[in-house]
């Protein structure tokens, strides 16, 4: 019997459809992987455009030597401030409140985030948009999906990257960091598609304006969890929502400290 079923069953094998792209851990499968993965960004409702982007994505190395060398993470919480500047981004951030608290008030109204919690985190991703990043989006997610080591969990960005493409919300050359986040705030681009907002109301979302980088970044986290007039320290109702920004304890504890501090 086993004989006579090894032949159907590879018969069968060879006639059903791929079920799913395969990974790999170098460029040498990248090109026949996203012919493959094509077909399964157009079952998600990637259109033209998108599936254009992913045609053109190149395999993104300096993305792949990045990602096998985070270090910053397993740094002790005071030097991961010091690392990340975080005595200039509270002076800064107190400056930036002062002269535009309208703003920042407008925020809080509507999403209930307040104003040191927003600018830390605009403060620790770029510098205050200063440095928003050199990488294509587009590739660096395409790439990091590819790649074997968190596939499952960059293949909703990578459609979501695709489908922001469709949108025109950017380009395939558009800028960001090297594992594909963008804008102000550094958004994942699932995220930016679900998260997005029209803060100056033109009918599009950019997240390389800060006005809609920021109310963004502030619905994410109402979306989260976020308890309006609640606080943001340990302990207290907010702080575990400030995980969902970032998953690193020490990120998370850093955004407390320096929101209070720019809050004062």
């Amino acid at each position: 019997m086993r004989r006579l079923l090894a032949p159907a069953l590879i018969s069968v094998l060879l006639a059903s459809p791929a079920v799913a792209a395969t990974c790999g851990n170098t460029s040498a499968g990248f090109d026949t992987w996203k012919q493959a993965f094509s077909a399964e960004a157009k079952r998600a409702g990637v259109r033209k455009a998108g599936l254009q982007a992913l045609a053109n994505a190149q395999y993104a190395r300096r993305t792949i030597a990045a990602d096998r060398n985070q270090k910053s993470f397993k740094y002790s919480l005071e030097k991961f401030m010091q690392v990340r500047g975080s005595s200039t981004i509270v002076a800064q951030g107190r400056k930036r409140k002062a002269r535009n608290p309208d703003f920042y008030a407008a925020l809080e109204r509507k999403y209930g985030v307040p104003a040191g919690v927003l600018i830390a985190i605009h403060g620790m991703e770029t510098a205050f948009g200063n440095y928003m990043g050199d990488s294509q989006v587009v590739s660096a997610i395409v790439t990091l999906t590819y790649d074997c080591r968190r596939s499952d969990f960059f293949r909703p960005h990578a459609l979501g990257a695709l489908k922001l493409v469709d949108q025109g919300a950017i380009t395939p050359a558009t800028l960001g960091a090297k594992h594909g986040e963008l804008g102000h705030t550094q958004f994942l681009p699932g995220n930016a598609l679900q998260y997005g907002q029209d803060w100056d109301g033109n009918g599009r979302v950019d997240f390389y304006n800060m006005g809609d980088a920021l109310a963004s970044t502030a619905n994410y986290l109402r979306q989260k969890g976020w308890k309006p007039g609640k606080g943001y320290q340990p302990g207290e109702p907010n702080y575990p929502v400030l995980k969902q920004w970032n998953a690193a304890t020490v990120y998370q504890q850093s955004l407390a400290i320096m929101g209070r501090q720019i809050d004062g």
